[in-house]
Parts: structure tokens; C-alpha cells; sequence
């Protein structure tokens, strides 16, 4: 499995829960267009020409593949409670 990278995985799930969004077109030097490339070139996600300087961002099988594989490893790890406790 790649290894992905935080703010890789802070946009694939941003694709996931917001859908389809627009990003620039072309390279401003910006961590998300760096970003962008990267799961793209990976396969996590396609940029369609979307019109007025913007292209379309969506997530692809394997992106979504990607997050969910990370959330299970997530949820089979031990994590510390972190709940607050209750004040009485």
C-alpha cells in the first residue's frame, strides 16, 4: 500500500465529504497544487478541465480505497480514550 501523506489524506476526505470541487488551473506554488498532483500522478484523483481558470477535482475507486484502508487501520489500533470524563 502507498504510503500517503497528511495533507493528501486531508483532501481526499474532502473530496469525499463535500463531492466534486473546483481548483485551479494552473500552478500558484500553493501546498494544494502541489497536493493535487500528487494524488493525482498516485490515481486518487482526475482533474477535468472545468472552465474559467478552474478545473474539477474528483476522487477516484482507488482514493476512496486509500482513506477507507487508512480508517480501518485507525480502528484496529489501540487508541487512548479521549473522551473527557464526566465532573461531578
Amino acid at each position: 500500500m502507498n504510503k500517503i501523506l497528511p495533507q493528501q489524506r486531508l483532501l481526499l476526505e474532502l473530496l469525499i465529504m463535500s463531492g466534486n470541487i473546483a481548483v485551479p488551473d494552473n500552478d500558484n506554488g500553493t501546498l494544494l497544487f502541489k497536493t493535487l498532483g500528487e494524488c493525482k500522478d498516485a490515481g486518487w484523483i482526475t482533474l477535468t478541465l472545468f472552465g474559467a481558470g478552474y478545473n474539477k477535482a474528483e476522487i477516484t475507486p482507488a482514493g476512496r480505497m486509500m482513506i477507507r484502508d487508512r480508517r480501518n487501520i485507525a480502528k484496529d489500533s489501540p487508541t487512548e480514550e479521549r473522551r473527557r470524563a464526566s465532573i461531578n
